[in-house]
C-alpha cells in the first residue's frame, strides 16, 4: 500500500510539474503564466516611470514628452531620427497588438493558435495578401526616402524589443506562450496589405453571378440597380465633367461565364466605412476652415489608433496613428489637415481559369496557353505539422478558388482574383508628404500615386482651402465589367486601362462651401466612367449634407452634435408606412402595447429609449422575410441594398419578392410581411426582455469593444452606454462603430479635438488600456495638446530622453 501511494503521489507530482511547465491545448503553461518572477503580475507598470534610453543610430537627441492622457509628443531633429523613435515608442505601448495583426495578414496565426486558425491563413495566403506586399516593397525600394524612412521606423521598434526580458513581454505573449520576432519592412507592409484588405470593398461578383443564373438579366437590373432613386453624392450633382476627354471602354460582344460558386472566403466587415467633412471659410463660425473625420471600423482592444506628434523642424503633424506604420494616417499638421473615408468602389473581379489539362501548369488566354507559376505556401501550425498550400498564379492574379480550395472539386478551372490590391505602389509616401504638406498643391502631390484602398481624402488648409478627392486607381471599365464573374480566357474582358487620375472624381472649394463623404454614390449618372455599386450608403450622408444645407455658418459644437448624431433616417423614411400598412386587428394586448410604443418614436436612436430596440427586432426579421426565398441551393446569392430593399417594399407591395414560398395557398405583400414580422419580433423582445430585463436601447443593443482576441472577456468592454445604430452619423454597431473622432480648426496654429474607443496603453493592466471608452460613449472628445515648441511643457506629465 506505500508503494502504491508512493507511486500514486509521484505520477500526481509529475502531471502537476508537467501541466505547469508545458502547454495543454489553448491553455499556457500555468507555472510560467503566473511566475511571480516572469509571469503576469510583472505586467503591473506605471506608465509615467520612463527612463532616458540610448537608441542604436540615432544622430541625434529625441524628446518624448508624454500628457495626462499617455499621448506621445516626439521632437525629433530630422525625419529618419522621428520615424525612429515613432517606432520604439509605438512598440513600447502596442508591441503584441503590432505583430499580431501583421501575424493575421500574413496569414500565420496558426502558428500561435494553432489549427483553428488553418482556414483562415489560407484564405489569407490565397487572396494575395503576401504577393501585393512584395509588390509595394519593391515599389518602395524605387524611392530611397521612403525606405529608408521604413527601415528607421523598423530599426525604432526592434530597439525596444531587444530591451525586453521575458518578464517584460506583453501579455498576451505570455498567455499564448510565444515571443516577439523582430520587427521588419516587410512587417509594415503586411499591415498595410491587411488595411487595404479590410477597406478594398464588398465584391459581390460570385453571388451575382449565382443571382444573375437564377433570376435573368431584367429581373437581375430591377433588384440590384446601379442608382438608387436619391442620390446624394460625394461630389456635388452640378459638377461638370466636360472636361474629361478619355472614352469608356465598350463593351465587347461575349459573353460571360455562368458557374455555381457554392462557398465564398470570408468578407470585410459590411459596415467598414467613416464620415467625413469640411467647411470653407464662409460656413465657419471663425472664418477658418474646419474639418472632421470618424472612420467606422471593427472595435477593439487595443484600438486600432494610436494618438501622436509628431514633429522635426520642418514639420510638425498630430493625429491618429496606425501601429505598425510610420507617419499621421487621419491628422493636421500646421498648414493642412486632412482624413479618409472608404470609397467603396469595385477594384477587385474574378476570372475563370481554363487549365489545359490537370497539372495546370498552363492555361487559356485567347488562342494561347499562358504558363502559370505555383506560390507554394508553408503554413506552420502550433504543435502540428507544417501545411504546404500550392496557389497557381495567372496574369489576372492568384487562383483563390480550385480543386483544393472551395472551387466545387473542378480540377481544370479555377477562379483567379484581380484586384488593385496587388499593384506595387508606394504606401508610405502618401503619408509622408500629408505629415509634411502645406497647401492644396501638396495634398494633391501627396495623393497623385495612391493606388489602394480606394478613399475618399477630405482636406482644408488655414489659406482656406477645403477639397475633397476620389483617390485610388481605378480601372476604366466597360459598363457592367466586374459586376459578375468574368471570362479569363477572353482577352476583352481583362482590364484594357485605367482612368486617367486627373479624371478621378473631385471637387475643391465649391459653391456649397462645404465637401463630405459617408460612402454613399461618388458621383451622380453624368459622371463620364462606369461606376459599379457595390453596396453605396444611402442614409449617413443625406443627414450629413441636409445639415450644412440647414444654416449659414456653423460652429465646433455644431461638427460634435453631428458626429453624435443618432437620427435614423431610414427608420423615419419606412417605419410611417410600416404603421399604417399594418393590420393590428389581431394583435395582443402585449403587440399593441410594442405598436404603440415604436408609433411614438421621433426616430432618435437613444439609449433610453425602447422604440429604437422594437425598430431593430422588426426591421431585422423583416428584411430577412423578404430575402429568405431568394437563397438558391446550389450557391450564394446577396441581398440587395438597404435603400433599394425599403424602396421595393413601399412601391412595389405586390411584387414577386414579397410571395412567401412556403405558403403556395396565399401570395403575400409587403403589407402581410409588415404584419407576420412584427409579431415575431414581439415575441423575440418578449423573449428577451424575459432573460434580460429592460429592452431600452442600450440593453438590446448591447454594445462592446472586445479585445483582439476575442476569448479574453476580462480584457474587453461590456454594456457600453451609447446610440445610434449602423445607418446613422453615430455609426455605433454592437461592436462596431466610430473608432476615431476627430475635429480641427484651421487656426494658426491649428485647434483640434479627438476621442476614440480605447486607451493609449496596450496593457489591460494600465489605467490608460481602455480610459477612453466611457468619454468617446458620452459623446465627449480630448483637446488635443498641439506643442509648437518643445520646450514647452505645458500640460506635460514625464518627458523621456531617446539618445543616441
Amino acid at each position: 500500500m506505500k508503494l502504491l501511494k508512493f507511486i500514486l503521489s509521484a505520477s500526481l507530482s509529475v502531471a502537476v510539474f508537467y501541466c505547469f511547465n508545458n502547454q495543454i491545448g489553448a491553455i499556457p503553461p500555468i507555472g510560467k503564466f503566473l511566475n511571480p518572477a516572469e509571469g503576469i503580475w510583472q505586467n503591473e507598470q506605471d506608465d509615467f516611470d520612463v527612463t532616458d534610453v540610448k537608441i542604436e543610430g540615432l544622430s541625434d537627441k529625441v524628446t518624448v514628452h508624454y500628457d495626462e492622457h499617455l499621448i506621445p509628443h516626439i521632437f525629433a531633429q530630422n525625419n529618419l531620427d522621428l520615424y525612429k523613435a515613432q517606432g520604439y515608442v509605438t512598440a513600447k505601448n502596442r508591441l503584441w497588438q503590432m505583430e499580431f495583426q501583421t501575424h493575421a495578414a500574413a496569414g500565420r496565426l496558426s502558428e500561435i493558435i494553432g489549427e483553428i486558425a488553418l482556414n483562415y491563413d489560407r484564405e489569407q495566403r490565397r487572396k494575395g495578401l503576401g504577393f501585393g506586399a512584395e509588390n509595394g516593397l519593391d515599389k518602395i525600394k524605387e524611392d530611397p526616402e521612403s525606405l529608408a524612412s521604413l527601415q528607421a521606423y523598423s530599426d525604432g521598434v526592434n530597439s525596444y524589443i531587444k530591451q525586453l526580458k521575458p518578464k517584460d513581454y506583453p501579455v498576451e505573449y505570455k498567455l499564448l506562450n510565444y515571443s516577439p520576432e523582430p520587427w521588419s519592412v516587410e512587417k509594415t507592409m503586411y499591415l498595410l496589405m491587411y488595411m487595404t484588405d479590410m477597406l478594398c470593398g464588398r465584391d459581390t461578383d460570385l453571388e451575382y453571378t449565382n443571382a444573375l443564373r437564377k433570376l435573368g438579366k431584367e429581373r437581375f437590373d430591377f433588384l440590384y440597380p446601379d442608382f438608387f432613386e436619391v442620390n446624394d453624392p460625394v461630389i456635388p450633382k452640378e459638377t461638370d465633367w466636360s472636361f474629361i476627354d478619355t472614352p469608356i471602354t465598350e463593351v465587347p460582344q461575349s459573353e460571360l461565364p455562368l458557374d455555381t460558386i457554392t462557398e465564398v472566403m470570408a468578407k470585410p466587415h459590411p459596415n467598414n466605412g467613416s464620415n467625413n467633412w469640411a467647411v470653407g471659410p464662409e460656413k465657419s463660425y471663425s472664418g477658418n476652415p474646419i474639418l472632421a473625420n470618424d472612420p467606422h471600423l471593427g472595435l477593439n482592444l487595443p484600438s486600432i489608433w494610436y494618438i501622436m506628434q509628431l514633429a522635426t523642424p520642418e514639420h510638425n503633424s498630430f493625429g491618429a496613428t496606425l501601429p505598425g506604420a510610420l507617419g499621421v494616417i487621419s491628422g493636421f499638421n500646421n498648414h493642412i489637415a486632412w482624413g479618409e473615408t472608404n470609397a467603396t468602389r469595385d477594384v477587385k473581379d474574378w476570372y475563370k481559369i481554363e487549365f489545359q489539362d490537370e497539372s495546370r501548369t498552363k492555361y487559356k488566354h485567347g488562342d494561347t496557353w499562358k504558363d502559370t507559376s505555383v506560390r507554394v505556401e508553408e503554413i506552420k501550425i502550433k504543435g502540428r505539422e507544417t501545411f504546404l498550400d500550392s496557389v497557381i498564379y495567372t496574369h489576372h492574379g492568384p487562383v483563390s478558388y480550385d480543386q483544393n480550395f472551395k472551387g466545387n472539386g473542378k480540377k481544370k478551372v479555377g477562379y483567379a482574383m484581380k484586384w488593385t490590391g496587388h499593384i506595387g505602389h508606394d504606401f508610405t509616401r502618401l503619408f509622408l508628404d500629408l505629415n509634411s504638406g502645406k497647401n492644396y498643391d501638396d495634398y494633391l502631390k501627396a495623393l497623385s500615386n495612391h493606388v489602394a484602398p480606394a478613399q475618399n481624402f477630405v482636406f482644408a488648409s488655414t489659406e482656406g482651402d477645403i477639397a475633397l478627392w476620389i483617390q485610388g486607381l481605378f480601372p476604366n471599365k466597360w459598363k457592367g465589367q466586374g459586376k459578375f464573374l468574368l471570362d479569363g480566357s477572353n482577352p476583352d474582358h481583362d482590364w484594357q486601362s485605367f482612368i486617367p487620375r486627373k479624371y478621378n472624381a473631385h471637387t475643391k472649394n465649391p459653391e456649397r462651401g462645404f465637401v463630405s463623404s459617408a460612402n454613399q454614390h461618388p458621383v451622380d449618372v453624368s459622371y463620364s466612367f462606369y461606376v459599379f455599386n457595390d453596396g453605396y450608403e444611402a442614409y449617413r450622408n443625406r443627414v450629413i449634407n441636409d445639415f450644412f444645407r440647414s444654416k449659414e455658418t456653423f460652429t465646433i459644437q455644431d461638427f460634435k452634435d453631428l458626429q453624435n448624431n443618432n437620427f435614423n433616417l431610414k427608420a423615419s423614411e419606412l417605419l410611417p408606412y410600416m404603421l399604417e400598412n399594418t393590420d393590428t386587428s389581431s394583435l395582443s394586448d402585449e403587440e399593441k402595447k410594442l405598436f404603440n410604443m415604436v408609433q411614438d418614436w421621433d426616430f432618435n436612436s437613444n439609449i433610453d429609449q425602447t422604440a429604437p430596440s422594437i425598430w431593430d427586432a422588426w426591421w431585422r426579421i423583416l428584411f430577412d422575410l423578404t430575402w429568405d426565398h431568394t437563397k438558391i441551393e446550389d450557391g450564394n446569392t446577396v441581398r440587395t441594398f438597404t435603400y433599394h430593399t425599403i424602396n421595393l417594399l413601399k412601391n412595389y407591395p405586390d411584387d414577386d419578392l414579397m410571395d412567401i414560398v412556403d405558403t403556395p395557398e396565399k401570395k403575400e405583400t409587403s403589407h402581410d410581411l409588415f404584419l407576420i414580422s412584427f409579431k415575431e419580433a414581439a415575441k423575440t423582445l418578449t423573449d428577451w426582455k424575459a432573460e434580460n430585463g429592460d429592452y431600452n436601447w442600450a440593453n438590446y443593443k448591447q454594445p462592446y469593444v472586445g479585445h483582439l482576441l476575442q476569448a479574453l472577456p476580462a480584457f474587453s468592454r461590456f454594456n457600453i452606454p451609447i446610440g445610434g445604430d449602423r445607418n446613422t452619423v453615430n455609426a455605433s454597431d454592437v461592436n462596431h462603430g466610430p473608432s476615431w473622432r476627430m475635429i480641427v480648426e484651421m487656426s494658426s496654429p491649428p485647434k483640434a479635438l479627438g476621442i476614440y474607443p480605447g486607451g493609449q496603453s496596450g496593457n489591460p493592466g494600465s489605467k490608460f488600456y481602455d480610459n477612453f471608452i466611457d468619454d468617446w460613449a458620452a459623446g465627449n472628445y480630448l483637446n488635443l495638446n498641439f506643442i509648437q515648441d518643445q520646450n514647452n511643457t505645458d500640460g506635460i506629465i514625464v518627458t523621456q530622453n531617446l539618445t543616441p
